[in-house]
């Protein structure tokens, strides 16, 4: 009886099944591809909109293609004002072809709705590319281009449209830090039509690329031009700020001074304050501090009557002032009033409005009230404020101020005499140094996408216009073939003036996609530079270390705190370097006696040292990469001379041979190379030198970006292969 009740079961719910299959297929989503024509002349109809009741509507590209996703017996319904609206049901999921005919009404009346609705899209994108221009630099770039995309040539405001347009396109790289990008598409704004704002924006932008010549050549232009007051009052800061840049202080202060007049008789306040503060800085650097703490005092004064953000973030420039002419009390006095401006502000408005300066934050103003305080050697109160500080750093993961504030804590605690606790901070300092470390890679990676970003829009912006122009120009052309079919002489010439217009108009695509490759790669060039600075020598960090522990270990404290704070300095300089491409030589002799001093001083009955400058070299005149030197006088030491018998010399020469080359030959009278290699354990010997690895690294890309600015040679000093000697090849910037 069961099997009975489960034969017509399957007999019932079969049918069911078959229906509900058929159901399935027809009501099944299907992606179906289609395009809109012409009927007359099969000429491809852009921006055609093809809606599904209840589902949404898609448009047509520049080809006439469009992609819906839709069912069987769905209606599309097809409509532009440049034909009758059709109407097309879905029988299955092959392409759809959909063939138009001209609307019947007037040609003009149909040209007048075109340009109405192009001229909608074009307002609405440029609108909400300057909306998004500080949320997402991307989708910003991205309504530019479809802003571009409705600008045709024959509109008479074509000029105007793309002026504004690059304009704005500049802008969004001017705010998300692309100088470079920004410079350049100002200039294309200027070239379709002159604009002494857009003029003003571009020596702003030079200033921030720090080509400060180019900006000075361009703010003295504009001076000749008929600007209002507001322009005037930017020019002259311009001026200033190149001056400035220039080093030409004087001239500055003339600059700034003539800004500053004009500002106060248009009662420009914010102006006014910016101004006052910029002159006190260039007079500091004069060594005038009175005038200039006149003028500081003016900004503050004038701050305080403004918001709160102004009014702290006056008061961490003039407290900066005070800090450099070591007036702590000063000092102390206003970062705690900024302190609290910055705490009202983030109670009544949280963080968003402070993001953007990074300096108006509670754990930076209180590690700077602590290092007013131990400069004052007033150690409980700097403790107090670094312990504020850290907390405050580590609740907004601020892992740069957080590794300041505990080194500064170890500091304070060793002065203090308590090393316990000093000896925990600085651990402390050097777990949050891995963790910078890592976040810096992280960073480093995110830029290079965002770069790559940023370059594929400005690809796509290029092609398109590029694009705009093949097709204007093959429209043209199939027009006045068609029109002078029985001239065929005539069309010959027109279709090989086409192709050769074509042929230059790719070699100009494939020379601008190869600048943009050259640019990449120098892009990445960079990349890989700073990635290479940003790893330090852990090997010489662990056996300093291991040192110091040894000086604690034989209760020769002072020892220990002695050579713990040269360490300490070298670490500091190397970091304030590390995100330089080029430091002066002059810092990095200084650099590297400090190093080799911390070295005689763990070996001093290994070997003597001399450094030697000759008189002839302008340090200050050679640039050089920072830490290049290090390694080669490492290994000197510790492959070298530290395995010698006797007490070895190192020598360090540093010789002008040439008026834009000098040579740097390191010397050691050590074991020599052959023989160290035969020191080496089988584990040394499985472990491969980072530290000279990355050397060879950074001098082949310096070469390669900057044509051949480093040599390096190494060789035996002596026939029997004792010593070493390293020339390096030093060219000066051309």
């Amino acid at each position: 009886m069961k099997k009975i009740g489960l034969i017509l079961m399957f007999f019932w719910l079969t049918p069911m099944l078959i229906s509900g299959q058929e159901t399935f297929e027809v009501s099944r989503t299907m992606s179906i591809k289609g395009s809109v024509k012409e009927k007359s002349t099969r000429k491809p109809i852009k921006g055609a909109e093809i809606t599904i009741a209840g589902k949404g509507t898609v448009t047509t590209d520049v080809f006439g293609d469009f992609k819906v996703e839709a069912r069987v017996g769905d209606e599309l319904i097809i409509t532009d004002d440049g034909f009758t609206t059709v109407r097309y049901t879905i029988k299955d999921g092959q392409n759809i072809d959909v063939l138009v005919e001209d609307h019947p009404n007037e040609p003009q009346l149909i040209k007048k709705r075109a340009g109405q609705k192009l001229e909608s899209n074009y307002t609405q994108n440029l609108e909400a590319a300057r909306n998004t221009l500080k949320k997402d630099a991307a989708t910003s770039i991205e309504y530019i281009t479809n802003a571009l995309e409705s600008v045709r040539d024959d509109d008479p405001a074509a000029d105007n449209k793309k002026a504004e347009l690059f304009e704005a396109l500049a802008d969004i790289y001017k705010h998300w830090k692309q100088p470079d990008l920004a410079e350049s598409n100002y200039l294309i704004s200027l070239k379709n039509k002159y604009n002494a704002d857009v003029e003003i924006k571009l020596g702003y932008s030079r200033l921030e690329a720090k080509n400060y010549q180019t900006a000075f050549n361009t703010f003295s232009k504009l001076q000749k031009s008929r600007l209002s007051a507001t322009q005037k009052i930017q020019v002259y800061e311009g001026l200033g700020d190149s001056y400035k840049g220039l080093q030409r202080y004087s001239e500055a202060i003339t600059s700034y001074n003539k800004a500053l007049s004009l500002s106060q008789r248009k009662k420009q306040e914010g102006k006014v304050i910016s101004l006052n503060s910029k002159l006190a800085k260039v007079l500091q650097q004069q060594g005038q501090l009175s005038a200039a703490e006149g003028y500081l005092d003016n900004s503050v004064q004038l701050a305080q009557k403004k918001d709160k953000k102004t009014s702290a973030r006056q008061r961490t420039v003039a407290a900066d002032f005070y800090n450099k002419s070591n007036s702590y009390a000063k000092e102390i006095q206003l970062r705690k009033e900024a302190l609290q401006d910055i705490e009202e502000i983030e109670q009544s408005e949280g963080e968003a409005p402070l993001n953007e300066d990074k300096s108006l934050t509670p754990q930076v103003q209180n590690y700077k009230i602590a290092s007013a305080f131990a400069a004052q050697q007033e150690y409980d109160e700097a403790i107090t404020y670094l312990e504020e500080s850290k907390k405050e750093a580590k609740s907004k993961n601020d892992l740069i101020v957080q590794k300041d504030a505990a080194r500064k804590l170890g500091e304070v605690y060793r002065e203090k005499g308590e090393l316990k606790k000093a000896s925990e901070a600085f651990e402390e300092y050097e777990v949050i140094i891995d963790k910078l470390y890592i976040q810096k890679d992280q960073e480093i990676s995110q830029a290079a996408r965002f770069s790559r970003e940023l370059a594929q829009k400005a690809n796509r912006i290029t092609t398109l216009e590029k694009d705009r122009e093949l097709n204007e120009t093959r429209y043209e052309l199939a027009f006045a073939s068609q029109e002078l079919a029985n001239q065929q002489s005539l069309r010959q010439q027109i279709v090989i003036y086409f192709l050769v217009g074509l042929t230059i108009l790719l070699l100009l695509a494939a020379y601008l996609m190869f600048r943009n490759m050259k640019q990449q790669r120098y892009a990445n060039n960079l990349l890989a530079l700073k990635s290479l600075r940003s790893q330090m020598n852990p090997h010489f960090i662990f056996n300093a270390l291991n040192s110091v522990n040894t000086f604690i270990a034989t209760n020769d404290e002072r020892t220990a705190n002695r050579y713990l704070t040269d360490f300490s300095l070298l670490m500091r300089a190397v970091l304030e370097n590390s995100e330089q491409d080029f430091i002066p030589l002059e810092k990095e002799i200084e650099l590297l006696k400090l190093y080799v001093q911390l070295e005689h001083f763990r070996f001093q009955d290994k070997f003597d040292y001399t450094i030697e400058v000759d008189p002839e070299i302008n340090v200050n005149e050679y640039m050089i990469p920072p830490m290049l030197l290090q390694p080669y006088v490492e290994n000197a030491v510790w492959h070298g001379l530290r395995y010698k018998s006797e007490k070895g010399i190192l020598s360090i020469n540093f010789q002008n041979v040439a008026s834009d080359t000098i040579e740097i030959i390191i010397t050691d009278n050590g074991i020599g190379r052959k023989k160290s290699k035969e020191l080496k354990t089988q584990n040394q010997k499985l472990q491969k030198s980072k530290g000279m690895g990355n050397i060879r690294k950074r001098i082949a890309i310096l070469n390669k970006m900057y044509k051949d600015k480093v040599d390096v040679f190494i060789t035996d000093l002596e026939e029997n292969s004792e010593g070493t000697k390293v020339k390096l090849t030093l060219n000066k910037d051309k």
